[in-house]
């Protein structure tokens, strides 16, 4: 079964509210001829079109191919949220890799949330991006960890941008009865994450990377000139970057055994008019503490957006609403009886260690993912390193593919079991606060 199709038509955004407030981008035909190409680009979310825009204003002739759509994947149907740091506490980055390394990572990470800020101030990408990410706790030694994670960045990183909450300031801020306080990042951000992709697509095209829809790539040959191959026509191209993140499917066996697609999902309330200061007194996104995480924010009509829930199949619950309603009671139980007018499933990647996975596939063959739900940035960022290594100036590359990466318990065969029950356990403890 390929999630390429399993749950969506091909040719078509899911029924998303973001597909829904987003002004459309006219479809890019199919490959249907072989073609030549300086660089080609297998994937057409964060990671592949920010790599285009980079190498096209290097003066690279660019071929994008894309199995659907621009932005189909996790990019078009994310959280939106674009977070400080990697996707794991830097304390614990040090212990992993050292701390010059660590301290390196940081630095590509705030890189990564300028990068961001930039091409939208760049591009005149309109994609209602307002600062603000509050990190919440649900148990007070969370919410301790939270304020030392606070403390370590503000001593050893000089990042002044936290405000710690109390669990009576998490209330002013977030009046959800399973809180006891956490931070409020001023420094990250949030923004409508299908917008961004088809501003950064509109981009890339007037910056002359060709880009072709429904173009699905069923064979990737390596060499001096590597050959990608879809139905009806192929790319020789002198170099090619796969990034197709949670929609890799058995392309290439190396990042099968190491990125591993997951399923999550969001629901969008009617607009709460009044109501929207009983989920939040500021503009700002939140994620929670708990292992399969809760994350949510108000739209720009009004409607609470709330991501939760996860599955670790081919197939999206028959009904979204009422699996990401059991998480949003939990956190606002006020909202029992709220109605959900938008409910959609979107497939991300994961690593063992949850850091992005970059790597050379060969010696002209790059490829970038496995943001484990920190793509906004991390992966807008890896596009202009695969980019720049392309170019020459591998030195971000570098440190990036220094992250601790491991295969899966059993490789691609049985990684899908031993993954869900692993996470169906840490769920459970979710579920009993352990």
């Amino acid at each position: 079964m390929n999630l390429l199709y399993s749950n969506d038509t091909l040719g078509q955004y899911p029924d998303s509210w973001y597909a829904a407030t987003t002004a459309p981008l006219a479809a890019f035909a199919p490959l249907n001829a072989d073609i030549r190409a300086d660089v080609c680009i297998i994937g057409a979310g964060y990671t592949g079109l920010s790599a285009a825009l980079a190498l096209a204003e290097r003066g690279y002739d660019v071929v994008i191919l894309e199995a659907q759509r621009v932005g189909f994947g996790a990019s078009g149907r994310n959280g939106g949220q674009l977070g400080s740091g990697q996707n794991v506490d830097q304390g614990k980055l040090e212990r992993m890799m050292g701390a010059h390394d660590a301290n390196q990572l940081w630095h590509l990470a705030e890189d990564a949330k300028d990068l961001v800020k930039t091409l939208i101030a760049q591009h005149r990408i309109d994609c209602h991006l307002k600062p603000g990410v509050a990190h919440m706790a649900l148990t007070a030694k969370e919410m301790a960890a939270l304020h030392l994670e606070a403390e370590h960045l503000s001593d050893h990183y000089g990042y002044d941008q936290i405000v710690t909450l109390d669990k009576v300031q998490g209330q002013a801020l977030c009046p959800s009865p399973a809180y006891h306080g956490g931070y409020l990042d001023q420094g990250a951000a949030h923004l409508h994450p299908l917008a961004y992709a088809l501003g950064l697509a509109r981009a890339a095209k007037a910056a002359g990377v060709r880009i072709y829809e429904r173009s699905e790539v069923t064979n990737i040959c390596k060499g001096t000139k590597p050959v990608i191959t879809c139905r009806d026509g192929a790319v020789s191209c002198t170099h090619a970057i796969v990034a197709c993140n949670g929609y890799l499917g058995q392309l290439n066996r190396k990042l099968a055994g190491r990125v591993m697609p997951i399923n999550n999902f969001i629901a969008a309330t009617e607009p709460l008019g009044k109501d929207t200061a009983k989920v939040l007194t500021q503009d700002v996104a939140v994620a929670d503490t708990k292992f399969v995480v809760n994350y949510f924010r108000l739209s720009h009509d009004g409607r609470l957006l709330f991501g939760g829930g996860e599955n670790y199949s081919y197939r999206f619950p028959t009904d979204i609403a009422a699996k990401v309603r059991r998480p949003m009671q939990k956190i606002f139980p006020q909202l029992r009886d709220v109605k959900i007018d938008y409910a959609w499933g979107g497939t991300l990647a994961i690593t063992a260690h949850r850091l992005p996975y970059l790597t050379r596939l060969d010696n002209n063959i790059l490829s970038a993912s496995g943001y484990s739900g920190h793509g906004v940035g991390a992966a807008t960022l890896s596009g202009k390193l695969l980019a720049l290594a392309i170019a020459g100036q591998s030195e971000g590359f570098d440190t990036m593919t220094r992250m601790p990466s491991v295969p899966f318990p059993g490789g691609k065969w049985v990684q899908s079991p031993l993954l869900k029950l692993a996470m169906t356990w840490y769920s459970l403890r979710d579920t009993l606060g352990l």
